[in-house]
């Protein structure tokens, strides 16, 4: 039970760090998209970076909620 609980405590603070650094993409970006300077591959791998990030908040989210099914 103990590393059951261990396990969702380590998920929490990955999360936690996920949705920071999601939020830190999403202000980078909004900053670029607003400068004059306007480097198209790094706006595009700060996009894509971002869009991975979310799909990891995602994946950690679905296994920290209990299945509906149960």
């Amino acid at each position: 039970m103990t590393a059951t609980v261990d396990q969702s405590m380590s998920l929490e603070i990955r999360l936690a760090s996920l949705r920071d650094e999601h939020r830190q993409l999403d202000d980078t970006i909004s900053s670029l998209g607003l400068s004059n300077w306007s480097d198209d591959l790094t706006l595009h791998r700060l996009k894509k970076r971002k869009l991975m990030v979310r799909d990891r908040i995602n994946l950690i989210e679905r296994m920290l909620q209990p299945d509906a099914r149960a």
